[in-house]
């Protein structure tokens, strides 16, 4: 893959993976809620979790989608419900020891499964493969994507569960921390909402 190709896709790679996404507000929220340490497994789960849907994708199972469109529809649909579960449960966490309160954010294979059924992470999949990946040389470029994503999206995922972190201390007044978690799913289902009017292209 040529250099500027490279510099391309990572440009156009990490202004993506910073923008406010579910999976951004999801690990804000978590690292206001758990911690940085205890976000890690979460975080990875994002970042390389991504990548490896990249690689799976840009291998050919974007070939089965053009062979079967409904499979999007099912995919999009599904992610938008589960989505808007996930906000629901952002916006009812309660803080750790709080009465009734999640002891564990989530785990690195639970938040890798979350990318499958993601819209915008099959949204950014579907486009990355098709603008960068080429014919000739499928493999290579699949795999150069694949780890370039990885790493791209482990800057995203740390900074946005580091402002979580952050915001820890300023958010442990009482009812700072609800509304911090109501923001970051009101932010999810904004993008569902989205999703909704607009569409999604694939």
């Amino acid at each position: 893959m040529p250099f500027d190709t490279l510099l391309t896709f990572f440009g156009i790679f990490a202004a993506a993976v910073w923008t406010p996404g579910p999976n951004n507000a999801m690990l804000a929220a978590s690292g206001a809620t758990f911690g940085f340490r205890r976000t890690v497994p979460h975080l990875l789960g994002v970042a390389w979790g991504f990548g490896a849907m990249l690689l799976v994708v840009g291998l050919g199972l974007g070939a089965i989608f053009d062979r079967f469109p409904i499979l999007k529809d099912v995919l999009l649909y599904a992610g938008m419900a589960l989505l808007i579960w996930v906000a629901w449960k952002i916006a009812t966490m309660k803080a750790p020891g709080e009465a009734g309160a999640k002891s564990q954010p989530f785990t690195f294979l639970q938040a890798s499964a979350f990318q499958w059924v993601n819209p915008k992470a099959w949204a950014m999949c579907i486009s990355v493969v098709s603008l960068f990946v080429r014919e000739e040389s499928v493999v290579q470029d699949a795999l150069i994507i694949s780890v370039l994503s990885c790493f791209i999206g482990m800057t995203s995922a740390s900074g946005w569960t580091g402002f979580g972190h952050a915001m820890q201390r300023v958010l442990a007044a009482p009812g700072r921390l609800r509304a911090f978690n109501l923001t970051m799913a009101g932010t999810i289902l904004i993008g569902v909402f989205y999703l909704i009017i607009k569409g999604v292209e694939w």
